[in-house]
């Protein structure tokens, strides 16, 4: 029995519906709810960017310190017994793998507590307000076919003189469910929207002390091997070209 209501009840809305698109049915206008609706709307659509690009912003971070290590690891094949690593190189791959896992750890675990969880929280309230937003509607459905039930019988009196009594009864139930749930709705919206930044804030603060500890990590870690390299570029630029130079002179590459 109450499958069936139930599906009764989708009927009537959905043939509500149409009529109001025709413009053959009642259709309550409520702009202070619109107005409301459309704050929540844009809030929502705000947070599920900055999640996103929150979630972004690590996948960045994590994939740069990956690649760092991929491009030691790589240029570590180039070397064989009688070619070994330099110095240099050897301290830069103990450093990028170290970075690498003070990302992996450190910078990882912490973001995702005080960043991440946070604001997937936040965002995790969203179908839950759209869904009684929902049944809003719903309730709204059934209170404007009630109205026009009742309109068209004041319009068209029917022969049965309690058949427009208990519309008006069934209009005015219908009217108090719809305005119990709306009422609930426009109270709770704008405090919901208004929530935002005090929410919001301490996330970004975590996002701005995470950036900061792992940019100075990696500083003081890579300025660490500032002796390893010469001060002046000139210096390198002068060592490729001769190494360029001994390539052109070779038979195989003539026609550098």
């Amino acid at each position: 029995m109450s499958f069936l209501s139930g599906f009764k009840k989708n009927l009537n809305r959905a043939g509500q519906t149409i009529k109001q698109r025709t413009g053959g049915g009642d259709k309550t206008i409520d702009t202070e709810f619109e107005e409301e609706y459309e704050r929540f709307k844009s809030l929502e659509k705000k947070s599920e960017k900055l999640a996103k690009e929150s979630k972004g912003y690590l996948d960045s971070m994590r994939a740069i310190t990956t690649s760092q290590v991929r491009i030691i690891h790589t240029i570590e094949t180039l070397y064989d017994e009688s070619n070994t690593m330099g110095t240099a190189l050897v301290e830069y791959k103990r450093v990028i793998e170290k970075l690498d896992e003070e990302a992996r750890t450190n910078l990882d675990s912490a973001y995702r507590a005080t960043v991440l969880e946070p604001l997937g929280r936040y965002c995790s309230y969203f179908p839950e307000v759209n869904e009684a937003i929902k049944r809003r509607q719903k309730k709204l459905l059934d209170y404007d076919n009630q109205k026009t039930k009742v309109r068209k019988l004041i319009d068209r009196p029917s022969e049965d003189p309690q058949k427009l009594p208990r519309a008006e009864q069934e209009a005015n139930i219908a009217r108090e469910l719809y305005e119990s749930l709306n009422t609930i709705i426009i109270n709770d919206l704008p405090k919901l929207v208004e929530l935002r930044v005090p929410y919001i804030d301490p996330s970004f603060e975590a996002l701005v002390k995470s950036q900061l500890r792992f940019c100075q990590t990696s500083y003081e870690q890579l300025e660490g091997l500032r002796n390893h390299f010469p001060p002046d570029s000139d210096t390198a630029d002068n060592r490729v070209d001769d190494v360029l130079q001994q390539m052109r002179e070779l038979t195989i590459c003539g026609n550098f």
